[in-house]
């Protein structure tokens, strides 16, 4: 083996225990924030003005009504409608969010499925370096 293949082979390991160990650690701690997370049901709301911007109501599954504030950048991708598919906190009346999934849990997610891939394709190249060797 040429000391070509040997610096490749070092770089490779390196991504590879760099890969795997960092996908782990980013997907425990992406599975621990979406348990964190708590359980969020759809609703229907609608959405009206206040002195202070914009709110939504809704009906939870119980039947009580939740109400929370809208921000600005929430009120403008809703492009001024009056009614809005959100997702509620159970157990809570005052919290809500337009997207099913929390954003930092799926970016946490997609870091760890891309470095446990960078890990798989690093010790793919090694196992191809080792049988290339002999």
């Amino acid at each position: 083996m040429n000391s070509s293949a040997h610096v490749i082979g070092a770089i490779a390991e390196i991504f590879t225990w760099t890969g795997l160990g960092a996908g782990l650690l980013l997907g425990t701690l992406a599975l621990v924030l979406k348990v964190a997370d708590g359980s969020w049901l759809p609703a229907r709301a609608v959405v009206e003005p206040d002195d202070a911007g914009h709110f939504v109501r809704w009906l939870d599954h119980e039947g009580e009504i939740g109400e929370a504030p809208l921000s600005e950048p929430e009120y403008a991708s809703l492009h001024g409608a009056d009614m809005a598919d959100i997702y509620y906190r159970v157990g809570r009346r005052d919290r809500m969010r337009l997207h099913r999934g929390s954003t930092l849990v799926r970016a946490l997610g997609w870091l760890a499925v891309g470095f446990a891939a960078l890990g798989l394709i690093s010790f793919t190249l090694q196992l191809i370096l080792l049988f290339a060797e002999g």
